[in-house]
């Protein structure tokens, strides 16, 4: 899919730097969705790799018995970054203005990004760049639920049902020549207990789409 201009747009079109200036040191998912997600990543990462948390915060998920090589970290709020226990190195870079990542050709063998696709205006520079720093049979792991700062998602994940933002992330891969046909992981969050006996069914829906650089 390519995006058109009107799915590229933002409900706040002023500057990201402004919005991400105050540091959130919050988690913008629930408990279940970051279980979750750390065991994806102890099934997938292995020890001694090198990674690239692509627009990470304060926390980055990765299981914390997994020793890394390196953990580059890139964001829009330095303070946040700065209390990432797990990044080695990070820099803060808006991604819908600078394209390019000053980063060095196939020198990570795994990018993650959680939560945050959805604010991708130009994803397909942004996932050439990802293909370009992989190392060969390098895996990206694009995870995302249903939360969202509404007004800063593009337009065509704002109105979207969550299978066709699932279908976009594909799609944004496959703009990209050479990355594997992506894998989907769907998983549906245990819920409350609590929200359980009052017949509502909580929890923040999983989804991972997953990819390899091939050559």
């Amino acid at each position: 899919m390519i995006l058109t201009p009107t799915d590229r747009k933002k409900l706040d079109s002023t500057d990201d730097r402004d919005f991400y200036d105050v540091a959130r040191l919050v988690t913008h998912v629930d408990t279940g969705f970051i279980a979750q997600l750390t065991d994806l990543y102890q099934e997938r990462l292995k020890p001694g790799m090198r990674v690239l948390d692509l627009m990470s915060s304060w926390v980055s998920h990765l299981p914390n018995q997994m020793a890394f090589e390196h953990v580059e970290g890139h964001g829009m709020n330095a303070e946040e970054l700065s209390k990432n226990p797990r990044l080695n190195h990070y820099f803060t870079q808006n991604l819908n203005e600078n394209l390019q990542l000053p980063l060095e050709d196939q020198s990570f063998d795994a990018v993650i990004c959680t939560v945050s696709v959805q604010y991708l205006q130009y994803p397909e520079a942004i996932f050439t760049e990802i293909y370009r720093v992989l190392k060969t049979d390098g895996i990206c792991i694009m995870s995302f639920s249903n939360r969202m700062f509404y007004q800063k998602a593009i337009a065509a994940w704002r109105d979207g049902s969550e299978s066709d933002r699932v279908n976009l992330v594909k799609s944004y891969y496959g703009s990209v020549p050479r990355f594997s046909t992506p894998e989907v992981v769907e998983k549906r969050s245990a819920a409350n207990p609590i929200l359980q006996m009052l017949g509502m069914s909580g929890g923040d829906p999983f989804y991972a789409v997953i990819a390899r650089r091939m050559m």
